[in-house]
């Protein structure tokens, strides 16, 4: 067969039944990506003969004697198609994935289809953006800005990364080829409990191109978590890494090594497994009672009562709940769910490991390689000087690669045979065995004045952390930031973690706060209607001010320095946001208008240690090395840090070479969640940065005889008094003099500050259908100083839109076996760019930080109050108050009021 591909003719003949996006990977078009196999997400998009096709469903013989044109052939080198331009300047994505695809369909838009983009990229996904920039992106946009020396902080500089993102030569994880390399596959519990009686492996041996099976006789027995936290004892130590007992369907039971994915997956059928059945439990309240199966011994001192399936219970309290009830004139309590969800990031857990020279490289999806190098230490007995992890460009992570579930089995393969070994999920098993979030169900009591001042805040909270307890813990104690929010001399939180026989629950956006938030300001909002008083106002009046403690879990001191008003700001920007729109008709006499607003307030670190290192030098090219072990996967922590070195150096970004995510190249860092990459390694950055300015001032005074305080950075030379001498005089200078200018700093999360933000909507209700439909969408956000207007303003659309996601379509189905039903893009339905709408960001400048340049991190916080604030406006609209999520048209249009009992406003 003939292929033309990007103008250059390939005679090679594709495998029988092979997809055009493997064949074209194969040949080395890396940027052709996979999100799905399955032609729902678009980031597998190439041109045949000039028209946009999804490679994934295309069967690879179809090219034949056509033209193929993927992203790196869409320009030249130096001169990108203008399309690829406009995404860059927008700039037209965060985490990157998608971009190929985005780029090559939009490549195509004719000006009609440029005016109806909801139709015209429905077959293309992102998780990332919001879509706002993309749209920006197609229609030409610009935001991109040009930060001058020492003045990047507050300009809307270009990711570093950015041109070979749009070009498609950025590498992700799986953006390579080696040499020998195997392919792992996994095979899954057809069961939610189970013990493993036996593994036959010989049939699955005998398919050709298999090299080994492994079950849980061949791997080292060390319990572990596949949490990642800097302090791995706040998480219970309750996996191994295949094990002889399942305990929900899709758990791994065997993996097969071979020559090729098809190999593997053919081994897998062909393993013959013998078990046991063992009774399962699905109900987080059943899971407690004592008739309930026993999911997990006594292995780990953390778990709380293994008995009672419980691995964690916090009970706290303030004040005298009892006597805060009685004070109070309306007493508000209800009952809230929240649903499991799924992170959906279109690029999906892998990792490629490989041992050379006695060592063993992991290059890994994954938020935290620092934490995923000591786990795979401690697993294997393996010296620190023995392991190394990296990562390129992560496609999305969302907390949901603050967990190790591939590096495992691909280093334990590698170790066993010397050859490289790949891992990597499909969508389906991104579905069902990587950690949702956790479902939540919360009882919220209030008790209040007339006047509205609350007198009581009661919440229990029992969380399904599913079959393992990994982010079990951690979540349950970040619950508590819902009730920090208001001032309340009366407080008292119970919770509990359960094990059930589920897919393990994990870290997602938000980390135990998005659940509590959906229950607490539902709870405000109904509250504000027993006593009559405006929701907004009801929130001016009780929420906590500067000078005030932050009162959650206990009333003793904490480390969080909260010095502005920023939450009251966000409330009364919302509220003028809100009425500016309040005169607009609704779209038509079946549909029911309503507005709602809630809040949240999110530490910007969280309370366990997060560390980080940041190396800065001076080379000899006059060009600023910044090494840091940030992952980026699309938060827009590498612009941000890249921005905040080049201020503390005089400079502009285009002068400093980012190293990042690699543990042979860089410092620990914990990881990119909880905002703590911005907060934390920004702080790194800037005392680096800074440590080197001072050494270059210190040696140009020197060297000039003028005084410090006479000398300050100008680019690529220092001013000293009336003298400016080039930067490549003085490294010269010291190069001579066997003097280096460099320096290495850390930074831990503490102290603290708090960020904050306000979300409103304005609904309306289809009386017929239940349909909802977004009017208009408006967040506040208290970001204290901000680094990259574009980047924060794309992190809070993109979060809305997330959020929106949660809260109307995704739902995580689960069946009466345990088993989830949905498991792929098309049915698990997460938000196209026509369910999005534009939401208007307004920002707070603060001052109160205690982060980089007083920043805040936003990528994280600006989910929480969205699912909560689209409720109450349903409830304004429907008069109908809806606790579960998520609100389909099922749902809502069931217990819709009859067209008499209907509310006008």
């Amino acid at each position: 067969m003939n292929h033309l591909v990007n103008g250059r003719e390939f005679d090679r003949e594709p495998a029988p039944g092979q997809c055009l996006r493997t064949f074209l990977r194969e040949l080395g078009h890396f940027g052709v990506k996979k999100g799905c196999d399955a032609g729902d997400c678009g980031a597998c998009t190439v041109w045949l003969d000039g028209s946009p096709v999804h490679s994934c469903i295309t069967p690879a013989f179809r090219a034949d004697g056509h033209e193929v044109t993927t992203i790196e052939g869409l320009g030249r080198p130096g001169a990108p198609h203008p399309v690829q331009r406009r995404f860059e300047e927008a700039p037209g994505f965060q985490c990157g994935f998608c971009t190929a695809g985005m780029i090559m369909t939009s490549a195509t838009f004719t000006e009609e289809q440029k005016a109806d983009l909801p139709r015209a990229l429905k077959g293309n996904l992102c998780r990332c953006t919001g879509y706002r920039a993309i749209e920006d992106a197609v229609k030409g946009v610009g935001a991109v800005e040009t930060a001058p020396p020492g003045k990047a902080v507050g300009t809307s500089a270009g990711a570093p990364a950015g041109h070979d993102v749009v070009t498609g030569r950025a590498e992700f994880t799986m953006d390579t080829s080696m040499e020998g390399m195997l392919h792992l596959k996994v095979l899954h519990s057809p069961h939610a409990h189970a013990r493993i009686l036996s593994v036959d492996k010989s049939a699955a041996l005998a398919v050709p191109g298999v090299h080994r099976v492994y079950t849980w006789q061949d791997v080292p027995r060390r319990r572990f978590t596949t949490a990642l936290h800097t302090d791995h004892l706040v998480d219970p130590d309750d996996t191994v890494v295949l094990d002889d007992t399942v305990r929900f369907t899709g758990q791994r039971v065997a993996a097969v090594l071979a020559d090729t994915v098809g190999a593997a997956e053919e081994g897998c059928r062909r393993l013959a497994v013998e078990y046991e059945v063992l009774p399962a439990v699905f109900d987080p309240d059943a899971a407690m009672t004592d008739e309930a199966p026993q999911l997990h011994g006594s292995h780990d001192p953390f778990v709380r009562d293994p008995a009672h399936n419980i691995l964690l219970e916090l009970h706290s309290h303030v004040g005298d709940v009892d006597a805060g009830f009685a004070a109070a004139d309306v007493i508000h309590e209800g009952t809230y769910f929240s649903p499991r969800v799924q992170h959906a990031h279109l690029e999906t857990h892998g990792s490629i490991a490989w041992t050379q020279d006695g060592r063993l490289n992991v290059r890994t999806s994954s938020q935290s390689p620092s934490i995923a190098k000591v786990k795979l230490e401690y697993l294997f007995a393996l010296r620190p000087d023995q392991v190394r992890v990296f990562c390129k460009r992560v496609g999305g992570g969302f907390g949901g690669k603050q967990e190790m579930i591939t590096e495992d089995l691909a280093a334990l393969a590698a170790l066993d045979t010397g050859r490289p070994v790949c891992l990597e999920f499909t969508r389906e098993e991104e579905f069902t065995t990587a950690s949702p979030r956790h479902p939540m169900t919360l009882t919220v009591k209030l008790g209040a004045k007339a006047d509205g001042t609350l007198t009581a805040l009661q919440v229990r909270n029992v969380s399904n952390t599913g079959a393992y307890g990994n982010h079990g813990g951690e979540t349950l104690y970040a619950g508590g930031a819902a009730v920090m929010i208001y001032r309340c001399p009366n407080k008292k939180y119970d919770a509990c973690s359960v094990y059930t026989n589920t897919v393990p629950s994990g870290a997602l956006r938000g980390y135990g706060m998005t659940q509590p938030a959906f229950a607490v300001e539902s709870a405000m909002d109904e509250l504000a209607r027993a006593l009559h008083l405006d929701p907004l106002e009801l929130r001016r009046r009780n929420i906590v001010r500067p000078g005030e403690p932050l009162v959650a879990l206990h009333d003793g001191p904490d480390d969080v320095i909260f010095t502005d008003d920023g939450l009251a700001t966000c409330l009364d920007l919302v509220g003028d946001a809100l009425a500016r729109t309040a005169g607009r008709p609704p779209p038509g006499p079946q549909w029911l208008v309503g507005t709602g607003v809630a809040s949240s307030l999110h530490e910007t670190a969280p309370p366990t240690e997060h560390i980080s290192e940041a190396w800065v030098t001076l080379g000899d090219d006059l060009v600023y090395e910044l090494a840091v072990g940030t992952v980026e996967f699309g938060e827009g922590t590498s612009t941000a840090h890249v921005q905040i070195a080049a201020d503390q150096l005089g400079t502009t970004p285009s002068r400093i070479r980012l190293v990042q995510s690699d543990t042979d190249r860089t410092g620990f860092d914990t990881g990119a969640f909880a905002s703590a990459g911005l907060f934390v390694a920004g702080n790194a950055v800037l005392r680096a940065a800074g440590a080197v300015r001072d050494r270059v001032l210190e040696f140009a005074a020197a060297h000039t005889g003028v005084h410090v305080v006479m000398c300050a950075m100008d680019d690529d030379g220092v001013v000293c008094g009336d003298r400016r001498v080039p930067l490549a005089e003085l490294v010269a200078l010291a190069r001579k003099r066997g003097i280096r200018f460099r320096a290495a700093r850390k930074a831990y999360g503490s102290p603290r500050s708090v960020t904050s933000n306000t979300q409103g909507f304005r609904v309306a209700v289809h009386r017929v259908t239940g349909e909802i439909r977004i009017l208009h969408s408006v967040q506040a956000a208290d970001a204290g100083t901000v680094v990259n207007p574009a980047q924060v303003r794309g992190q809070i659309e993109g979060g809305v839109a997330q959020g929106i996601g949660f809260a109307l379509t995704e739902n995580h189905h689960v069946d009466d076996d345990g088993a989830m039903v949905n498991p792929n893009l098309r049915n698990y339905r997460i938000p196209a760019f026509a369910d999005v709408p534009r939401t208007e960001v307004l920002l707070v400048g603060s001052t109160d930080s205690v982060g980089p340049a007083r920043a805040k991190g936003m990528a994280e916080c600006c989910i929480n109050p969205v699912a909560p604030a689209l409720a109450n406006a349903v409830h304004d609209a429907t008069g109908v108050r809806y606790r579960a999520l998520p609100l389909t048209p099922e749902r809502v249009y069931g217990r819709l009021p009859t067209e008499q009992s209907v509310p006008t406003g």
